[in-house]
């Protein structure tokens, strides 16, 4: 792999956990933009655009490095959950998903902060829950797992209890479509393998 600089423009445990497991040497810099207002926008467009300001706000930081953003949203009924205000609010999330079927949606960014070349994409999976009982979900959210997760579940965790199949990837679900990203890496000729 290139000796580039990396950032991760992200403070996500999951996905600096993703990053370390291909190799990847990066440094964490969260953007903190603020999602507000993004929406209006369809779903795939909602997670490509704010991928695309959080890369783009580290990128106005530094110099002479590669900077990946992405984000996830979980999609049930035309309805985007982000993640839970409070365990109020993730009892209503996992209760709304409830023996259903939703779709997870993962933006991906890359920036190269000294030419601007960019790469904006994003990747789906169908997530199907099976039937979960209130008293599951409220001992889950006492694992305090879900209170910083879009729809608030953790497939990688304890709510991958809930999970019954995926149609698409789990890496999407987790947070960070790895099957694109190591293309995308390719075309600013960082390669993983």
């Amino acid at each position: 792999m290139e000796d580039r600089k990396i950032i991760l423009a992200s403070s996500s445990d999951r996905r600096k956990d993703l990053l370390t497991r291909l190799g990847i040497n990066f440094t964490a810099m969260p953007s903190n933009i603020d999602e507000r207002g993004y929406d209006k926008e369809s779903p795939s467009e909602y997670v490509k655009q704010i991928s695309l300001d959080k890369a783009a706000k580290v990128a106005g930081f530094v110099e002479d490095a590669l900077i990946i953003a992405a984000d996830t949203i979980v999609v049930y009924n035309e309805k985007i959950l982000g993640k839970p205000k409070n365990e109020n609010d993730a009892f209503d999330m996992i209760k709304f998903l409830n023996n259903t079927n939703h779709k997870v949606y993962t933006g991906l960014a890359i920036i190269s902060a000294d030419d601007k070349m960019h790469y904006i994409d994003y990747d789906m999976t169908e997530v199907y829950m099976r039937k979960i009982d209130d008293d599951e979900i409220e001992r889950y959210i006492k694992t305090g797992e879900p209170m910083d997760k879009a729809g608030s579940y953790g497939i990688q965790g304890k709510g991958g209890i809930f999970v019954e199949k995926i149609l698409g990837s789990y890496f999407t679900v987790m947070g960070l479509p790895i099957h694109k990203l190591s293309l995308a890496l390719k075309s600013f000729s960082v390669d993983i393998i």
